[in-house]
């Protein structure tokens, strides 16, 4: 059974995501794909460029927009509600010792922040085994804005790692001595529902980084050619490529023709020309590369099915099949033998050396790249090993371990 793939669409604000994650994947499912677009969008501007005719509300179960092709969005407020519920319900002793009145349903407005909760949700799910009533060959992600989109995707290591930290899972093999525990510290020790809480969490966030490492998993990347899309670009591809995501395509929104004989289009058309080539040299080179598609201009907003064929006329919305991941997309160079060190390259394309941080904490380095940080873990190799300098070349940042003798297995 071939598997499912997920397009994860993001860009600028304004560029047009949601126009051309519609149009890819009506064009999908007219190649004959089972194909749901998932929007993230609290507003209908899902709805308005498929061009249904009645808005459903958020959460409904996906409708179909066109032959093979099922839009759905997401509810974050409900998301939000349920998630509270549930967690109320199960501090109810704790909460009812402390003398805490109990929240409805109907006073609770979702804070900020929930909206990426609620994307994380919809991720899981597009990861669950596919049932029988609704399976689809593609799925189709109308992300938020890129800064937001980015953010959200790193998200679920991030929550991991202060979960492992605040609750140890070791630390449930204990829960017959929290009894004793708690006379002996005089407070109460965390009570197992916690626990069965956070190892809930932790499945469901180890769900979405499967999903998000999955070869079959790519970024698509919507920009208008111009300064703002390629300042936008620039910064993404530190950001995707420090969080491991694979970028498939980059779509040139709003290209305008370049045979105009009014003389202000045609400087305009001149100008994104320019811009497509910078991103042609930024994103062609990857490992693996990009290319950088054109959708051309209609003149206004796409409405309707008619127009969303009309950008993806020519193939320029095509979905690239799946790629293996290569066995170590992050490698640590042995050169043990020739200088006593080990290197581990990092690709950062687009990094400047004055926007780098680094720090060793532990098994852990914590890598700033521009406004990004990730905190890593280091391969067992290294972890026996100091960190001995780093350097940015060719967009790879390369840091040098040398080895621990203290840690380090002794040679004869």
């Amino acid at each position: 059974m071939p598997r499912m793939r997920t397009v994860l669409v993001t860009g600028p604000g304004g560029a047009g995501r949601t126009t051309v994650a519609a149009a890819t994947a009506l064009a999908a499912a007219r190649g004959g794909e089972r194909v749901l677009v998932l929007s993230t969008d609290p507003a209908d501007t899902l709805g308005a460029a498929l061009g249904t005719a009645t808005p459903r509300p958020p959460g409904s179960a996906p409708a179909e927009a066109a032959p093979g092709l099922w839009a759905a969005r997401v509810d974050s407020g409900a998301h939000f509600r349920a998630e509270l519920l549930s967690l109320q319900e199960r501090a109810a002793s704790v909460l009812d010792l402390l003398g805490a009145n109990r929240l409805a349903a109907e006073e609770l407005t979702e804070l900020p922040g929930s909206e990426q909760f609620a994307l994380l949700r919809a991720l899981r799910a597009c990861g669950e085994p596919r049932g029988t009533a609704q399976a689809y060959d593609l799925v189709v992600v109308d992300l938020p804005p890129l800064h937001t989109a980015l953010a959200a995707l790193a998200l679920p290591g991030q929550l991991r790692r202060y979960l492992r930290r605040l609750l140890p899972p070791e630390r449930q093999a204990a829960r017959a001595l929290r009894p004793m525990l708690a006379q002996l510290a005089g407070v109460p020790m965390p009570a197992q529902w916690l626990y069965e809480t956070a190892a809930r969490w932790d499945g469901e966030l180890a769900a979405v980084e499967a999903l998000l490492a999955d070869p079959d998993t790519t970024v698509r990347l919507v920009a208008e050619p111009g300064p703002a899309g390629a300042d936008a670009l620039r910064t993404a591809r530190t950001g995707l490529a420090l969080f491991g995501l694979r970028v498939e395509t980059v779509t040139a929104n709003r290209t305008l023709p370049q045979d105009s004989p009014d003389t202000w289009l045609a400087t305009l058309a001149a100008q994104q020309q320019k811009c497509l080539a910078e991103w042609g040299e930024w994103y062609g080179a990857g490992r693996p590369a990009a290319p950088v598609r054109e959708v051309r201009h209609l003149g206004g907003d796409p409405r309707g099915l008619d127009d969303l064929d009309a950008l993806a006329a020519g193939g320029a919305l095509a979905v690239e099949p799946g790629h293996e991941s290569p066995d170590e997309p992050w490698p640590v160079e042995d050169r043990l033998a020739d200088d006593g060190v080990l290197v581990w390259h990092v690709p950062l394309p687009g990094d400047v050396k004055e926007e780098l941080g680094l720090v060793r904490r532990g098994d852990e380095l914590v890598l700033d790249a521009g406004p990004f940080r990730r905190i890593l873990t280091l391969p067992s190799a290294l972890r026996r090993c100091d960190v001995s300098g780093a350097g940015l070349t060719g967009g790879v940042l390369k840091i040098r371990f040398t080895p621990d003798p203290r840690l380090w297995p002794g040679t004869k």
